[in-house]
């Protein structure tokens, strides 16, 4: 049995890291999201158009290319909604406009600026390159392109210890210090061609850009018994990847399965695919008047859904065991998180804590408790932005990993499996 868990558990950790070297950036992780739900049968609705919808139909649709939801409409008499929301960005390093600029006559750089509160120091001396979309115009009209330069393409290299002075030397200016480098001087004016002959475009004929950088390095399993993981963008895309793999093997019976993946949930939400937009709301509701339902209807299931909110959080640090609170200790390998907050930062109360515990213990899935020290302020995180435009019951969880924000992250090796587990008995219903 154990050796059974061990082989399930591997493969898991094998499809996570496809999905996430195959989603550098918000844009290719709907991509590849999409592409998993035609495969299994889901048909794509565009917002820009009237939605047809029948029993027993799976569709999904998206919005800005980086926000997704799916959903399953049940047979029976529709009565609620179960939803599972994460995210689809991670901090990264965003480029400019009037990208390239030269250093010393030497070098060509490339003139960026932080997107999200990330860990700055770990992008140094790794392999990066870039992905993101670009807007092309051909004189009748706008199109979108996405493009993922697939080769180790920059390096932010970092300062010699002998050319540090003191202890201000080591705060990092993201303008100064955490400009990539290109290449020499003769990469002068290749950035934007290289990026034209990815998309097939002429370079001339790209008027606008959202371009990130992201690590090169491929996920790993590690540890004297394989025991933890490391890959880039753990937060969120291993609870993307969960909640996918849950979603699309399960069926509800009175309850429409919702899935959704949020953009820009690092910068806070508040954007047009955020999960601070209308999104959520414009789907659900939406759905109730294809399926010809009153709103009133509406409103009665809305108040019998349930939603999980799910991403990553804090393990307990092997070298600094003290940031952590005193009796809420959450550990790698050891199950579902689920995370409180006195101050809502996160939307879990005694009911949806208790919903949540008893989710898992029917799916024999282990669980633990995280609050921040009570002198540490911690983040937030999507339940409780969607709840304050779709008034549902709500629980935030996560699976605990290490270095939460780091361009390489480190979760437990059989978490993953715990997620899907757990979702799937939730999806059931």
């Amino acid at each position: 049995m154990l050796r059974r868990r061990q082989n399930m558990s591997d493969q898991i950790n094998r499809q996570l890291f496809q999905f996430i070297e195959k989603s550098p950036c918000s844009y290719h992780a709907v991509e590849q999201i999409k592409r998993e739900l035609t495969e299994n049968g889901f048909t794509e609705l565009r917002e820009q158009e009237a939605w047809k919808i029948e029993k027993g139909g799976k569709y999904f649709t998206s919005r800005n290319g980086s926000s997704l939801a799916a959903f399953c409409i049940p047979e029976k008499k529709l009565k609620g909604f179960h939803i599972t929301a994460s995210h689809t960005d991670s901090p990264a390093f965003k480029i400019k406009e009037n990208m390239e600029l030269q250093a010393e006559k030497h070098y060509t750089k490339l003139n960026t600026e932080k997107y999200g509160g990330m860990l700055m120091d770990s992008w140094l001396d790794r392999p990066l390159s870039v992905a993101g979309k670009i807007i092309v115009g051909d004189g009748e009209k706008l199109t979108e392109k996405l493009i993922h330069i697939e080769k180790d393409l920059l390096m932010i290299p970092r300062l010699a210890i002998h050319m540090k002075r003191g202890a201000e030397d080591d705060a990092l200016n993201p303008q100064i210090h955490m400009l990539p480098v290109l290449g020499d001087q003769t990469a002068e004016k290749t950035f934007m061609r290289t990026a034209a002959s990815e998309a097939g475009v002429n370079e001339n004929d790209i008027l606008g850009t959202d371009l990130y950088l992201y690590n090169r390095m491929p996920g790993t399993v590690w540890g004297a018994n394989g025991e933890f993981m490391s890959a880039p963008r753990l937060d969120d895309l291993q609870c993307v990847f969960a909640s996918l793999q849950a979603f699309v093997n399960s069926e509800g019976r009175e309850y429409m399965n919702v899935f959704c993946a949020f953009d820009n949930e690092e910068v806070g939400s508040e954007t047009k695919q955020g999960a601070g937009s209308t999104f959520l709301e414009d789907v659900l509701w939406r759905v109730n008047e294809a399926l010809g339902r009153t709103g009133e209807q509406y409103r009665m299931a809305v108040a019998e859904s349930f939603m999980i909110s799910a991403d990553n959080a804090h393990a307990v640090h092997p070298n600094q065991p003290g940031k952590a609170d005193l009796t809420n200790r959450p550990y790698m390998n050891e199950g579902i998180v689920i995370k409180y907050s006195a101050n809502q930062k996160y939307t879990t109360d005694a009911y949806s804590g208790a919903m949540m515990k008893h989710i898992c213990e029917k799916a024999g899935v282990p669980y633990q408790t995280f609050h921040n020290r009570s002198d540490l302020p911690g983040g937030s995180t999507l339940g409780n932005i969607l709840t304050g435009s779709v008034s549902l019951k709500a629980v935030d969880i996560g699976l605990a990993q290490l270095a939460m924000h780091s361009a390489y992250e480190t979760a437990g090796a059989r978490d993953t499996e715990y997620m899907i587990r757990a979702l799937q008995e939730f999806y059931r219903g």
